[in-house]
C-alpha cells in the first residue's frame, strides 16, 4: 500500500493511518453534533451541550446561535463573556477567552493554518489568547498565535495577525494600532443574554 505521495507504507504505518482516520471521523462527528446544537434556540441548552463536548465555559457566559467550532475540548471561555451569532472558534490548538469579553457576530478565530513553505502544505498550530474586557468587532478575523491584551478593542472587519497591546484600539487589514482606550479601570458586566438567541 502507498500513501498519497507514492511512498510505500509499512504495516505499522498502515495501522497508524487507519487509527488516525477513525479518530478523525469521530472528531468530525463531534463537530457536526456541536453545529447542530448551535441551532437550538436556548442558550442554556446550547451551553450544556457545549460543556458536554468538552468546552470550558465560565458562569454567566453565553454563546449565541449558529456558532461553529473545531475541537471544542481546547476552548476555554471565562465568566460573563458573550460570543456572537455565527462566530467561529478554532480549538485545534488552545483557545483561551477571558472574562467579560464581547465577541461580536461573524468573528472568526483561527489557531491553525497551512505552512505555505512546507512541501506537504502541513498545518501549523499556535494558541490564541484573548484577555479580559476585550471587544472584538463584527466580521473580524484573529489569526493563529495572537494574544489580545486586556481591554483592547478590535474594530469591525479587522484582520489581527500580531499581538495587540492592552487597551489598544486596532483596525484595518492587517490590523494596526489606531488609538488607545482611555478608561483603564474596567469593571463592567455584560449583562444577561437574550433567551432565544
Amino acid at each position: 500500500m502507498k500513501d498519497k505521495t507514492g511512498k510505500t507504507l509499512t504495516t505499522e504505518e498502515i495501522v497508524q493511518k487507519i487509527l488516525n482516520r477513525v479518530s478523525s471521523i469521530i472528531v468530525e462527528l463531534e463537530i457536526y453534533m456541536l453545529h447542530l446544537a448551535g441551532c437550538i434556540p436556548s442558550h442554556h441548552v446550547r451551553r450544556l451541550l457545549y460543556r458536554t463536548g468538552g468546552m470550558k465555559i465560565g458562569t454567566g457566559s453565553t454563546i449565541h446561535m449558529y456558532a461553529r467550532f473545531f475541537d471544542s475540548r481546547n476552548i476555554v471561555i471565562g465568566e460573563d463573556t458573550i460570543i456572537g451569532e455565527k462566530a467561529f472558534l478554532d480549538g485545534r490548538a488552545p483557545l483561551v477567552i477571558g472574562n467579560h469579553v464581547d465577541i461580536a457576530s461573524d468573528v472568526m478565530i483561527y489557531n491553525s493554518k497551512h505552512d505555505i513553505e512546507d512541501p506537504d502544505f502541513a498545518a501549523k498550530d499556535a494558541s490564541v489568547k484573548i484577555e479580559d474586557y476585550v471587544f472584538v468587532g463584527p466580521r473580524s478575523i484573529i489569526l493563529p498565535g495572537v494574544t489580545i491584551g486586556k481591554g483592547a478593542i478590535v474594530a469591525a472587519a479587522a484582520v489581527v495577525a500580531k499581538n495587540v497591546p492592552p487597551f489598544a484600539i486596532v483596525a484595518g487589514v492587517p490590523a494596526r494600532v489606531i488609538g488607545e482606550r482611555r478608561n483603564k479601570n474596567l469593571h463592567y458586566r455584560l449583562g444577561r443574554a437574550r433567551w432565544f438567541r
